[in-house]
């Protein structure tokens, strides 16, 4: 560990809780326009999917089924590179997070992994870096590409809401969207410091490096979590 290269002000206790009141009122403000999204989220169209087949860890799948009997489902659609060793570490580290779903149960909905990647190198990567979450491939259907994740082109959140076996898509987001399902980022943030990446606004002589130099890379993931034998 290196010693604080910057310290913020100094101040009494009366200052500090003074400034802290002044950005709580911002952070309330924050979360009742976080409410206010929910809302209008919640009040979002849909649109009806095809039928699409994907491959699970025992073969063939529909879309329907892999709400395994749930009415609500979330994809993590997981970037992919065929035949690589190691895969996006934004998205492995990103998906490392969560280790339990099984909370999602009482909200009937379920949270899944969707790569374009052949199902057996998927599970292999899975058993790789110790992700826990349950994986398909859409390797064999233009799934991908409909849902705005086509391959080699990046990753995605879709979510989506079935009625009987007919399915429809309710959401979308990519890009820094997925922040707002990360808790890793919410809580760098809360450090004076930040996520000290170059981009960010802080104050001058605040450590800073470049975008994405403090995430864990896939590698990393894998000693970490993952299976040794892998």
């Amino acid at each position: 560990m290196t010693e604080p290269s910057a310290l913020p002000p100094v101040v009494d206790a009366a200052t500090w809780r003074a400034q802290l009141d002044e950005l709580r009122a911002r952070e309330k403000a924050a979360t009742r326009e976080l409410d206010a999204i929910a809302a209008q989220r919640r009040r979002l169209p849909m649109v009806e999917m095809p039928e699409y087949t994907l491959t699970g860890a025992d073969g063939p799948v529909r879309l329907a089924d892999i709400f395994e009997g749930r009415s609500q489902l979330i994809v993590y659609n997981h970037m992919w590179s065929d035949g690589q060793t190691w895969q996006c570490g934004g998205c492995t580290g990103f998906t490392s997070q969560f280790t339990r779903l099984e909370f999602l149960d009482s909200y009937d909905a379920r949270f899944v992994i969707v790569t374009s990647g052949p199902i057996d190198e998927a599970l292999a990567y899975k058993k790789r870096v110790g992700n826990p979450m349950a994986w398909y491939s859409s390797s064999d259907s233009p799934f991908a590409t409909d849902v705005d994740a086509a391959p080699n082109t990046g990753f995605a959140v879709n979510v989506f809401l079935r009625d009987g076996d007919t399915v429809y898509r309710t959401w979308h987001t990519n890009g820094r969207g997925t922040e707002q399902l990360s808790h890793s980022f919410a809580l760098i943030d809360l450090l004076p410091w930040g996520r000290q990446e170059v981009w960010q606004d802080s104050p001058e002589g605040w450590p800073q490096r470049p975008t994405y130099s403090g995430w864990l890379d896939s590698p990393e993931i894998a000693r970490i979590y993952g299976d040794p034998g892998a």
